[in-house]
């Protein structure tokens, strides 16, 4: 897959890019308690991580002047095989580069190629405040919504990280119908 948007290039993500996405998700570890990791994982580990995704579901990274601006892929939401219509959605923009709508891009994108495997929920994982500080903003819930999202449940003070307690909201969108005999889930080499 291959998409261009104003200079904006949308393309499957590739192995040989995680250092470059690793790059994007260190400060996200290691400024912020949007990611509740507390270690950076290593290249081998980011690069098991995008294999595995890129098995059964889609990884794209936006590009400009070539260089990777951002990244967003969808992972199973749970390996019951009743829950294969559903998957978790994650977004990552490279620091300086928000807000110039590669975050839409992304998500637009995915939205598209996960319909065509037939995916009809799609699930965000993220982490929320009632006070912002310095490590976390409600900037995802506020993304999330503009681009059709709603809340669907929240967790209480269910990750510590930089000594304070966050809360975890579920936010859902719709993309399909729900019929009683849903189509077959196809695998993102399936549709290429």
């Amino acid at each position: 897959m291959k998409d261009n948007y104003n200079n904006i290039i949308i393309r499957n993500a590739q192995i040989s890019d995680a250092e470059e996405l690793l790059e994007i998700y260190r400060p996200y570890v290691e400024n912020t308690a949007i990611s509740f990791e507390y270690e950076v994982p290593s290249v081998e580990e980011f690069k098991n991580r995008i294999q595995k995704i890129i098995r059964t579901y889609p990884y794209l990274v936006a590009i400009e002047n070539d260089h990777i601006v951002g990244y967003a892929y969808a992972s199973p939401f749970h390996v019951r095989k009743a829950y294969q219509w559903s998957v978790e959605t994650s977004i990552y923009i490279k620091e300086g580069e928000h807000r110039k709508g590669y975050g839409k891009m992304l998500y637009y994108a995915l939205e598209n190629v996960l319909k065509k495997q037939n995916i009809l929920n799609l699930n965000a994982c993220i982490a929320y405040t009632e006070k912002e500080d310095q490590y976390l903003t409600n900037g995802s819930k506020r993304f999330h919504e503009q681009m059709g999202f709603r809340l669907a449940g929240r967790f209480h003070e269910s990750g510590y990280k930089f000594g304070t307690w966050y809360d975890m909201i579920w936010m859902e969108k719709i993309i399909g119908e729900h019929l009683n005999s849903p189509m077959s889930v196809l695998k993102f080499s399936e549709i290429q």
